[in-house]
């Protein structure tokens, strides 16, 4: 319980949790930057060919 309780009441508690909110949508932007870009491309050598 205490280990929640520093978590969110200190300093580096906080910081923690937000590197990990932060880490948790950059990979979850590069999951949909990554799937537009590969159907785009699926879709334009679909047209050319």
């Amino acid at each position: 319980m205490k280990a929640i309780a520093d978590l969110f009441s200190t300093d580096y508690g906080l910081f923690s949790v937000a590197g990990i909110a932060f880490m948790i949508g950059m990979a979850i932007w590069f999951y949909r930057f990554f799937n537009r870009k590969m159907v785009e491309s699926e879709r334009a050598e679909r047209k050319r060919g």
